[in-house]
């Protein structure tokens, strides 16, 4: 199906994929309903394994893709030249708040959703629990994986206590998070540490140029290399190897920051907000703009998501009284990290399918609605990193549709010359 038979169809052809997706819904709100559907890293270079396309022009996303037929379509920096392109930079961005003013550090947005209550004089750094080579001495190691294959949060609690138990005291306090997503909090510590490069930029290399040599940095350092000779051995990574998983031999420290309070959502926009996400970063940023936070069983960050429980969360907050949802996937971007080509395509088609279907179908409740589906930075499966190239986005409005384009991709967003510089500009215009 194309066209308005996607975008617009009755209730009557929606069937049970309509009463699942709007359960608990009686009746039809007169108030106009906002959506971010953010794809994080979608946005790619064209690939020659893909025939000279990029994923989100070979994804089969038949709903995106109507939608972009009648909706507002172009480009929009979210991450200006002179920051890193971040994440933290980006979804700010997209949410609305000006990185220039609003941001001190990815760290302090993960410690919020951690619940770390953060002092003016703390400084947070980012943990991941990373798989580094074995045979040769910690300053010539590469890194193997800087998730340490997927560790589940369980076994990562269980390092991060030892982790704890090692190295904590009235300075550093380790905390768990998701995953291999961990937070170390540094008493009276200070963000001049040189230059703590993000693991999954270096994957595949030697760490000997991205060991930070500032003075600062030396207590950092220093547990990063004592925390191989801890963790090579732990139970936990010995049953991981006996299992022909990657261990978790060391940490990784970086994303330093100070806490830095953001304008409430509510305050700053006038529309009661909620987010949906599995990564700590933008349940952070969530809770520090003091929006409704929800948590959804399955959610991973990874390709296995539960894709359908975020699509529920978002419909069931409108139905509790939110005016805007902010749903955030993860899968694009950690496809394109891990140089997963088939995956990161069909993380797009999953999207579509299993969360942009039948959120459709389920927003049919309500008189109006503005989705916006865009991501919050390219991730280029051909440098398995982040980039700051400006992203597509769409802005669709049912009761407004306008002249879009056939598909929803970068070429198409950059053919209709509708660029915007300034990203957390974005936010305004989409609720406007």
């Amino acid at each position: 199906m194309h066209g308005r038979s996607i975008v617009t169809g009755s209730v009557r052809r929606m069937g049970n994929a309509f009463r699942f997706a709007c359960r608990g819904v009686e009746r039809t709100s007169d108030t106009m309903k906002y959506i971010v559907l953010l794809c994080d890293g979608m946005a790619d270079y064209p690939l020659d394994a893909l025939g000279g396309k990029t994923p989100m022009q070979v994804a089969y996303k038949p709903y995106m893709d109507a939608l972009a037929q009648k909706a507002r379509v172009g480009l929009v920096r979210t991450v200006a030249p002179h920051l890193k392109p971040g994440s933290d930079v980006a979804n700010l961005s997209v949410m609305g708040y000006d990185p220039d003013f609003y941001y001190a550090g990815r760290s302090p947005l993960e410690a919020a959703s951690i619940g770390v209550d953060m002092k003016p004089t703390d400084v947070s750094l980012r943990c991941n629990l990373v798989t580094l080579s074995e045979d040769e001495p910690y300053a010539e190691k590469t890194i193997i994986d800087y998730c340490a294959g997927d560790i589940s949060s369980e076994e990562a609690a269980e390092i991060i206590s030892s982790v704890q138990e090692a190295f904590g005291n009235e300075t550093f306090r380790f905390y768990p998070g998701v995953s291999y997503r961990h937070c170390l909090i540094w008493s009276h510590g200070t963000c001049d540490v040189g230059t703590l490069t993000p693991p999954h930029d270096i994957t595949g290399k030697v760490i000997t140029p991205y060991l930070s040599d500032s003075t600062n940095a030396v207590p950092l350092i220093d547990m990063m290399k004592k925390s191989y000779e801890l963790l090579k051995d732990h139970p936990v990574n010995q049953a991981r190897v006996a299992k022909g998983l990657r261990p978790a031999n060391s940490i990784w420290l970086w994303g330093e920051g100070v806490a830095k309070p953001l304008t409430p959502f509510t305050e700053k926009f006038g529309v009661k907000g909620t987010v949906i996400s599995a990564v700590d970063l933008i349940k952070g940023i969530g809770k520090l703009a003091k929006m409704d936070v929800r948590e959804v069983p399955g959610t991973t960050g990874y390709i296995d998501t539960n894709f359908e429980g975020k699509m529920q969360a978002a419909l069931d907050a409108l139905n509790d009284g939110s005016d805007f949802v902010y749903i955030h996937v993860e899968a694009p971007d950690e496809c394109g990290h891990r140089f997963e080509i088939d995956n990161k395509v069909k993380s797009i088609e999953y999207i579509d399918d299993r969360i942009l279907r039948p959120l459709l179908d389920g927003l049919e409740a309500y008189d109006d609605y503005r989705i916006l589906i865009l991501p919050d930075h390219p991730t280029p499966l051909a440098l398995k990193t982040h980039t700051s190239d400006p992203v597509p986005y769409l802005i669709y409005q049912k009761s407004a549709p306008v002249k879009g384009v056939s598909c929803f991709c970068e070429m198409s967003a950059k053919e209709t010359g509708v660029y915007v510089e300034l990203g957390h500009t974005l936010m305004n215009t989409f609720l406007l």
